[in-house]
């Protein structure tokens, strides 16, 4: 069975930066796409970031501060931020989708809170 854990989420000043860490484990097959979402409370989930094997993607609100990196050697993503405003309060999730035996997947993480404080 698969499962992703995340970890790296925390409480941090405005200005400062944390590094999220998602990795897979368990035979999660081949995966195309790697990404980071967020959820603040009462808003819908959105993408904050993702990698493929061509192209990286990141939100507006997020470029030039943040830098999503992947390494497919142990099926773990990585999402630097840098700079955090208290408007980067979510919890993160990470998200993997790919090709396994038994055809697409779509797995989740199970989140972790980033609270930027002012």
């Amino acid at each position: 069975q698969v499962q992703l854990v995340e970890s790296g989420g925390g409480l941090v000043q405005a200005g400062g930066s944390l590094r999220l860490s998602c990795t897979a484990s368990g035979n999660i097959g081949s995966i195309i796409t790697m990404g980071w979402y967020r959820q603040a409370p009462g808003k819908q989930r959105d993408l904050v970031a993702d990698v493929s094997t061509r192209t990286t993607n990141y939100a507006d609100s997020v470029k030039g501060r943040f830098t999503i990196s992947r390494d497919n050697n142990k099926n773990t993503v990585l999402l630097q931020m840098n700079s955090l405003k208290p408007e980067d309060t979510a919890v993160y999730f990470c998200n993997f989708r790919g090709v396994g035996y038994w055809g697409p997947f779509d797995y989740w993480g199970q989140g972790t809170q980033v609270t930027v404080s002012s």
